[in-house]
């Protein structure tokens, strides 16, 4: 997987998912941006996928 690959599959992730997405809304209002943040980080299957890809972008980096 490449560099663009992987941006792209984060960028559709986060449009098809987060940008509406229902439970982060609720979880804003109630907690805070952060502690919408820690839910999407901790407990969200998005959350988990979007981590993954970040890193797998933090070691084409470091290869460099």
């Amino acid at each position: 997987m490449n560099k663009n690959a992987v941006i792209k599959d984060i960028d559709e992730l986060t449009d098809t998912y987060c940008t509406d997405c229902p439970i982060k809304k609720v979880l804003r209002s109630n907690r805070g941006k952060s502690g919408a943040h820690r839910f999407c980080i901790e407990s969200c299957s998005i959350g988990e996928k979007l981590q993954f890809l970040g890193n797998e972008l933090m070691k084409m980096h470091e290869r460099r």
